[in-house]
């Protein structure tokens, strides 16, 4: 029982992976929609490499939860039948997609005719990568995440977090966000849907029970976190709304701080996903 910050290497991983992907796509949207001098060109691409600083912290926090580094190249051993490997896999595919083009960019050596098809299949990597991790909680003996909650969950992760890193990093690189309400529009949105969902889950959870144990009692404080991670997202959130409202524009303080407090509403949230592990013993009621 508890908060589920004892795997907390996955909760980093999961939350930091998903946040980079759609701050990728927002970037990437934005590369391929706008048009660009040679140096805001330049500087896009050289603030896109905060996204592979942390895609590479969330990947040494997966290592960590393997025990030791040398356990690492095991979790392939079943590419293709296990929801790990695929993971693993397709997550390393989406970084060496990503990382190689943004390092090709850099250096001027992208060829132009490949450019923006790199990149859309860089994002596709993402989405495929993020849809991965959902496939590695399906499991049938675990009722709490073997349900449709987990996929929703980790893909407005991605809506959520996104966008603002997105936008954060593009401020950043002084180039103008020409579709921000709608990017601030979208996280919102999604943010309304979590907590829906969030309801949803815990009236079902009462309903899951097996012959040693209850659902409902393995987080204790669900309520409470789940409003923690609400305040916590919504102060965040609004970093970016408030000059919004305000007709000026977001300062690159203000999106940062307004980052690592989504974040840590959206570790919260995870860790109570964590928390809610449980098996089905010698039988599942519900």
């Amino acid at each position: 029982m508890g908060t589920g910050w004892q795997e907390w290497p996955l909760i980093w991983f999961t939350v930091l992976g998903q946040c980079v992907v759609g701050g990728f796509i927002v970037m990437g949207l934005a590369r391929m929609a706008g048009h660009y001098d040679a140096g805001q060109h330049l500087r896009l691409h050289r603030w896109m490499s905060v996204l592979w600083l942390l895609m590479g912290l969330a990947f040494l926090a997966s290592v960590l939860h393997l025990g030791t580094p040398l356990r690492a190249l095991n979790s392939l051993n079943r590419l293709g039948s296990s929801g790990l490997s695929n993971e693993i896999a397709s997550g390393s595919l989406f970084f060496a997609a990503g990382g190689l083009y943004w390092l090709l960019t850099v250096t001027g050596r992208m060829p132009r005719a490949l450019g923006k098809a790199w990149l859309g299949l860089a994002m596709a990597l993402g989405l495929v990568f993020v849809y991965a991790m959902t496939r590695v909680y399906r499991i049938d003996t675990v009722p709490t995440w073997n349900n449709g909650y987990t996929a929703l969950n980790f893909f407005l992760t991605v809506l959520i977090g996104g966008p603002l890193l997105g936008a954060l990093l593009l401020r950043a690189a002084g180039i103008e966000i020409r579709r921000r309400r709608m990017l601030v529009t979208l996280s919102i949105a999604a943010l309304l849907v979590s907590m829906g969902a969030a309801v949803m889950q815990a009236a079902g959870l009462a309903a899951i029970q097996s012959s040693v144990q209850q659902s409902a009692a393995l987080v204790p404080w669900y309520g409470e976190l789940m409003a923690l991670r609400l305040a916590l997202v919504v102060l965040g959130l609004g970093c970016w709304v408030w000059p919004m409202l305000r007709r000026v524009n977001s300062g690159v303080a203000g999106l940062a701080l307004g980052f690592a407090l989504v974040v840590a509403g959206e570790l919260v949230a995870r860790g109570v996903f964590y928390g809610l592990h449980m098996t089905v013993g010698m039988a599942v009621a519900g």
